[in-house]
């Protein structure tokens, strides 16, 4: 099955060609940009003599004539644009970025400062947060590609939420990204004087995450509840660590919440549970789709404590992107992505 990427050079969009490089179904039939027309190993070196497809104009008539899915790795409010040109035609989308993942155009506007795409063309995309939504994203055509803080957040809380387990009003959500999560234009946040050796909080109770995170665990609790939720930026190139605290509305021992997440996610390959009083890092996931989840019940308190890591260009953008995708045309949804972690 042929793919076409726009976008291809932001850091999703060259994970995208390094997961579909080697993809036993998918090939990659076209590159697309805004940009000027050049190999995009000019664009990203690594690529020598590996990967030098020319990136093109975008012309969205000719992708649909060509490719069975495109993949939309360009930023927000592009590519509800690009969306939009691809809707009632014969071919799969993925959107990595929150144009489509909002159901309230009212609450989008809000949260990105900008005009919201047609409502048409939201109710027909579905939120691939693959573990989860996996029937429903058999049969779509759109895929609201979840963003990486929520990824990272949904899959350590939904076992609980979806058994009405917690105090909705309790969650307080603390969660840490590297640099690559802010994308590849330049800032001054992001330089390395100003990050290195640094750890700074920002968009604080104004991340636009939180409606998409609001939004999912709404339908979970069936009724509307609202997160604390707090970002933080590393000094590291890759991953995500969020760490969530919820009051318990029965007592649970870790041992029994263990038992429950490991059952929950049995037959969910890339859903890793950790035994008692292990917690896992980022580096454990680096270059993975993998989630690790570590947990604890402190009994003094009713509270617990979840620890959730992704990497996420991966499990937070690409890689779970291929995974829809994988699910959509009805493969395996590891394929092509049951790399190990990089390590150290």
């Amino acid at each position: 099955m042929k793919a076409a990427i726009i976008g291809t050079t932001g850091y999703g969009g060259g994970e995208l060609i390094r997961i579909l490089s080697h993809h036993p179904e998918f090939t990659i039939h076209s590159i697309h940009t805004t940009r000027d027309e050049k190999p995009v190993s000019e664009e990203y070196p690594h690529l020598t003599g590996i990967f030098d497809k020319v990136l093109t104009k975008i012309d969205t008539e000719k992708i649909v004539q060509e490719a069975d899915v495109v993949f939309l790795a360009t930023p927000s409010k592009a590519s509800g644009k690009l969306a939009g040109a691809f809707l009632n035609k014969d071919i799969k989308v993925i959107d990595l970025s929150g144009d489509l993942r909002l159901k309230s155009p009212a609450t989008y506007k809000k949260w990105y400062q900008h005009d919201p795409v047609d409502q048409s063309l939201l109710e027909k995309a579905v939120y691939g947060l693959s573990e989860w939504n996996k029937d429903q994203i058999r049969e779509a055509s759109f895929i609201a590609n979840p963003g990486c803080y929520p990824t990272a957040v949904l899959l350590g809380l939904a076992p609980l939420l979806t058994r009405k387990m917690v105090d909705p009003r309790s969650i307080i959500i603390d969660a840490k990204s590297g640099v690559s999560g802010a994308g590849r234009s330049a800032s001054i946040g992001t330089l390395y004087a100003e990050l290195n050796e640094n750890f700074k909080i920002y968009k604080v109770n104004e991340h636009q995450h939180i409606p998409e995170i609001e939004q999912q665990l709404s339908l979970w609790n069936d009724e509307e509840l609202r997160i604390t939720f707090s970002t933080h930026l590393i000094p590291v190139t890759r991953g995500i660590m969020a760490t969530m605290y919820v009051e318990l509305k029965e007592e649970w021992t870790t041992d029994r919440l263990i038992d429950l997440y490991k059952k929950v996610y049995s037959g969910h390959p890339f859903v890793r549970v950790r035994k008692k009083g292990v917690f896992p890092a980022i580096k454990e996931v680096k270059g993975s789709n993998f989630c690790d989840i570590g947990l604890h019940a402190d009994e003094r308190t009713g509270r617990l404590t979840i620890v959730s890591v992704i990497d996420n260009l991966m499990k937070g953008a690409a890689g779970q992107a291929v995974q829809n995708a994988n699910i959509m045309f009805g493969l395996d949804e590891k394929a092509g992505l049951e790399m190990v972690p990089l390590y150290p």
